[in-house]
């Protein structure tokens, strides 16, 4: 019988992601599980604490609370700028994303949420923060040893030998 996941465990899930409307914001599906260690925050913290006491093989529906996912839409994260501090190409439009680097030097996700005049708000919100999130998942492997690549079950093609120095 297989063990409740608890804190520390390394677990891979499947997974769909969906708004309080219904729609699909995010979902494993045609893709490789989703692996995490719980309770190390490498997931949102609500997402953490629905998985612990589940088990290898077991399916779950729940809802997070804007407080446990991305928490709320944040004000002092929405700021105007003066047109020219963006690039002249391309043209800022309403709902583009932007790459904007932090004082620390991280790259950081922001949206362009109004145009006014020659000043541009940009909202650098996570786009799901003030969302209710519904997870449906199911519970693939707990602690599963990691496959280790080695020569034995390494495929190697040796197609094009022109860069091969096993081939010369």
């Amino acid at each position: 019988m297989s063990e409740e996941i608890k804190k520390g465990d390394k677990i891979k899930i499947e997974y769909t992601g969906k708004l309080t409307d219904g729609s699909v914001f995010d979902s494993s599906e045609g893709k490789a599980p989703l692996g995490f260690e719980v309770g190390v925050g490498q997931v949102i913290p609500g997402f953490d604490k629905a998985v612990e006491g589940m088990k290898e093989g077991e399916e779950k529906t729940f809802t997070l609370k804007v407080d446990e996912a991305y928490g709320p839409v944040r004000k002092d994260l929405v700021q105007k700028f003066p047109r020219d501090k963006l690039p002249e190409k391309p043209e800022p439009e309403v709902g583009m994303m932007l790459m904007m680097q932090a004082p620390t030097g991280q790259q950081i996700p922001a949206k362009i949420a109004a145009i006014e005049n020659n000043e541009v708000t940009i909202d650098i919100n996570h786009p799901l923060a003030g969302e209710e999130l519904t997870f449906e998942i199911k519970i693939v492997s707990v602690n599963a040893p990691e496959e280790e690549k080695t020569e034995e079950n390494e495929e190697v093609s040796h197609e094009d030998h022109s860069n091969c120095s096993s081939c010369d």
